[in-house]
């Protein structure tokens, strides 16, 4: 390819037909049930198997027979070792995630000028910033009149959004769970924003892990959309195997070279799909997309953007435009974006202290950009859960300097703690005891506050994922928005009188 790796044209995948079929579905969550319905409204004959569902025809996954089953559908995050995957590929059966199964049952569209065909997957994967980005997507896309739901790990299950013929194209966000089942998939365009380590516990390395990620570029058709500044995504595509004619493309957030799309001062810059690949003016040309005015919106409490906000909408505005979109329609969608909760979100405003809810940091890489965010010296830190097998001293040395305390909650909270000892000993950190979940948002609030001085921010951002304390990270997020937003006097309440002024 194109600033990569040549590739044929892979061959499609073959039609898929499950009417008739004996089809197990391993896990009963959002995906799987989906999966269920869609197999069963197509004649299949579908077999449900979870321990936790009481809807389930069959709870005990080990012991579950295969004898008659044809295909295994499984629910991202079962292990691949676990016995009955690995039963079932040893006898032969194939075994698919849910978006494996989207893409082989995809229906052609019923309107416009793709009729006929299946909707186009636009597609996002990365450690940190998919929602965001599919999201930005979502938005650019129906900025240019597209129907285009974000789907997959956000949104709907992919599987009843590919078999809807009302859509246009689809912006999917993938997780490496899902892309580690997908065995035919073939994006339009797919983007990997950035890897570090994360689901180690999962996935077993770092390079499974990024291997995982890698597989939304194979037999991509149009382009491969890379971070120009983490190595490992340029290096992802290289090694990708993808439709003769697919590019590479970078996005940077310093001035884009031929081929990529970054910025230009505070302009928003295509030098990729400008203009066509053999006209010789595309070298010495670009295209304004938009400019950072058009993401104000998107500033955190000092009237910045965020760089990896940046750096998420022209990762997005590189998949639109791959996508065959207007510039105009990119800065369009880009003012028209409003993120969902629990990103950088300010829940509170106490005592000349601000509350952010990051909820949705659940990992080093995504906690680090979120501290990046604010003045060094003015974050009380509430951070820790489920630390996935991660760990934090490169975390911990890079954004000590935005300390101010720090407090950890989670059942993880060692990892973090001796991070913190080594490389920041001078920190003040409070620990929550982690055997008491009813109130530890209200306990880690009620500590930030001791912690804080006017002018600084209390910032969820947790580096850890929430199941060890919390239903998921938003649930998470609620309880800390509750917790600071009950520090506040009550309205008409004088200040002394029950609160602390």
């Amino acid at each position: 390819m194109t600033s990569g790796t040549e590739g044929a044209t892979p061959e499609p995948a073959p039609p898929f037909d499950p009417s008739g079929l004996r089809v197990l579905v391993a896990g009963l969550g959002v995906s799987g049930r989906a999966a269920a319905e869609v197999l069963a409204a197509r004649g299949a004959d579908v077999v449900t198997v979870d321990a936790r569902a009481e809807d389930a025809d069959v709870k005990d996954a080990e012991g579950a027979r295969l004898d008659d089953v044809e295909l295994v559908v499984v629910s991202p995050g079962w292990h691949p070792a676990h016995p009955l995957l690995v039963r079932a590929q040893e006898a032969g059966i194939p075994v698919w995630g849910e978006v494996e199964l989207a893409w082989r049952l995809r229906v052609p569209r019923d309107h416009g000028e793709g009729a006929g065909t299946p909707a186009p997957w636009l597609a996002v994967t990365g450690t940190n910033g998919k929602t965001t980005t599919v999201e930005m997507l979502a938005s650019i896309l129906a900025a240019a009149g597209l129907d285009a739901p974000a789907v997959g790990n956000v949104g709907d299950p992919v599987v009843r959004a590919a078999t809807d013929p009302a859509h246009d194209v689809l912006a999917v966000e993938l997780s490496s769970f899902q892309l580690h089942f997908t065995h035919s998939l073939s994006v339009l365009a797919g983007a990997v924003l950035n890897i570090a380590a994360d689901h180690l516990d999962w996935h077993g390395s770092l390079d499974a892990y990024a291997a995982a990620k890698g597989k939304i570029y194979e037999r991509a058709q149009v382009a491969c959309v890379y971070n120009v500044s983490d190595a490992r995504t340029e290096r992802l595509v290289r090694e990708a195997d993808v439709v003769e004619g697919a590019r590479a493309v970078g996005f940077t957030l310093g001035a884009p070279g031929p081929g990529q799309v970054g910025l230009v001062e505070d302009v928003l810059v295509d030098r990729a799909f400008h203009l066509p690949v053999d006209d010789p003016a595309r070298h010495a040309s670009a295209a304004e997309l938009g400019t950072l005015d058009d993401l104000a919106h998107l500033a955190g409490l000092g009237g910045t953007v965020a760089p990896h906000v940046v750096a998420d909408a022209l990762a997005a505005a590189a998949l639109a435009r791959a996508g065959g979109v207007p510039a105009h329609a990119v800065r369009d969608g880009l003012r028209a974006f409003r993120p969902g909760g629990h990103r950088i979100e300010t829940v509170a405003a106490v005592d000349g202290v601000a509350y952010v809810d990051d909820s949705k940091a659940t990992n080093a890489h995504a906690a680090a950009a979120s501290l990046a965010s604010f003045a060094p010296g003015t974050v009380v830190w509430v951070a820790g859960g489920l630390a996935k097998g991660a760990t934090f001293d490169e975390l911990v040395e890079r954004r000590a300097d935005r300390l101010r305390g720090v407090v950890l909650i989670g059942v993880d909270a060692g990892a973090l703690a001796d991070a913190l000892a080594r490389h920041a000993p001078e920190i003040p950190v409070v620990r929550v005891d982690p055997g008491e979940t009813e109130d530890v948002m209200t306990r880690a609030v009620a500590a930030a506050r001791t912690l804080a001085h006017p002018g600084d921010t209390v910032l969820l951002a947790p580096a850890s994922a929430s199941m060890d304390q919390f239903r998921s990270y938003a649930e998470r997020g609620e309880l800390f928005a509750d917790a600071a937003r009950a520090l506040a006097p009550a309205p008409g309440e004088a200040a002394g009188e029950g609160t602390v002024a």
